[in-house]
């Protein structure tokens, strides 16, 4: 009983910590967050295996994290997420970076000081795609 306890444990644990690290922005998963007034416009696109879509954001000075929400709903489905900021890029993420494989990768970008304003572009990648898949992309 003691082990199943320390197990649950572990995985709240696990489930709340950094997914990424990189040119010093910190990946989180986003978990239950409320959407916010402001936010880009939702994305709906579709995906083979081996394709790539690309979308760009303008980020302001000042602004502390960017949230990205790609999901596809279809978990025998893999796309990936790539975020390339001007100073840098983090991922690729795959569907379990938000720990949860369920076809979606929802994730927080943030930095001590905010992240680096200018256009961030962010590629959706068909990794193993059967047939065509639909999706939808936004950040805030």
């Amino acid at each position: 009983m003691a082990i199943l306890v320390c197990a649950i444990m572990l995985i709240s644990g696990v489930s709340a910590q950094d997914v990424d690290t990189n040119n010093g922005y910190t990946v989180t998963p986003a978990g239950d967050l409320f959407l916010p007034a402001v936010m880009s416009p939702m994305t709906a696109g579709t995906i083979t295996q081996g394709e790539t879509d690309w979308y760009t954001v303008q980020v302001s000075p000042g602004t502390a994290s960017l949230t990205t929400d790609l999901n596809w709903g279809d978990a025998t489905d893999s796309l990936s997420l790539s975020a390339i900021a001007p100073d840098g890029t983090v991922g690729p993420y795959y569907d379990a970076a938000d720990g949860a494989t369920d076809g979606r990768i929802f994730l927080t970008i943030s930095r001590t000081g905010g992240i680096a304003p200018g256009i961030w572009k962010f590629k959706v990648y068909g990794v193993s795609v059967q047939g065509v898949q639909s999706y939808n992309f936004v950040t805030y």
